[in-house]
């Protein structure tokens, strides 16, 4: 098993390519806004509702809580998997990258950040669109602006409600000032962070994800 980490900005394409990923390799694409958004219609969780409404980061421990217990069960059935949305700060790669490399090996776990401008961000955010059903991406490229249907299960294509400027750039600097320390934190413990340009096409990101993708190869992580 492995565990894959794409982190990036918003609308850097982190669920397109975990989505390309899973059905080459048959991993699981854990969706952490997913997970969230089941937990969050409770009403015990009204206060992390109302922050992630708008826009801000709920409480990471309480995100780092539910995506280990989701994880457990996956990893119990032998799946590996692949992320797009966790970790997103210090405190949730704290408690995952350890339970992860106890559970596949460190050799294993594999990061990247796929880096997108804040302009190009806010630019794709405010015109993508997603599926009704399942929340399949349709990113802003001109092959999918004549698009009405989600071409995985036939549903309605809508807009998200967080994807208006202002909430994309505060979301943006969320992730500079939360996300982008993660990558410190892991190169100390002896992982290697792999950059991507996001600013390409799919095709093109894709195809640089997946040079670093042999499995045959020699481990990402070297211990310091």
């Amino acid at each position: 098993m492995k565990a894959i980490f794409l982190m990036g900005p918003i609308a850097s394409g982190k669920g397109t390519q975990a989505d390309i990923l899973a059905k080459k390799f048959g991993f699981f694409h854990f969706e952490t806004s997913k997970f969230l958004a089941a937990q969050l219609n409770k009403p015990e969780f009204a206060k992390q509702k109302e922050q992630f409404d708008s826009g801000q980061w709920v409480d990471p421990n309480w995100v780092a809580e539910i995506v280990l217990k989701e994880s457990k069960k996956i990893t119990n059935q032998g799946q590996g998997l692949i992320f797009s949305g966790s970790p997103r700060t210090v405190e949730e790669t704290s408690v995952l990258v350890p339970f992860f490399a106890e559970r596949v090996g460190k050799e294993n776990l594999v990061f990247f950040n796929i880096n997108l401008s804040e302009e190009e961000s806010i630019k794709r955010s405010i015109s993508r669109r997603i599926c009704r059903a399942n929340g399949h991406p349709i990113p802003n490229f001109p092959e999918f602006q004549n698009m009405t249907l989600c071409p995985e299960d036939g549903s309605e294509l809508i807009r998200k409600s967080l994807d208006q400027p202002e909430i994309v750039s505060r979301r943006y600097q969320e992730h500079l000032n939360r996300t982008v320390p993660i990558f410190d934190f892991l190169k100390k413990q002896g992982y290697a962070i792999l950059e991507i340009n996001g600013e390409q096409t799919i095709e093109n990101v894709s195809r640089d994800i997946n040079q670093y993708l042999n499995f045959d190869s020699s481990p990402v992580y070297q211990p310091v």
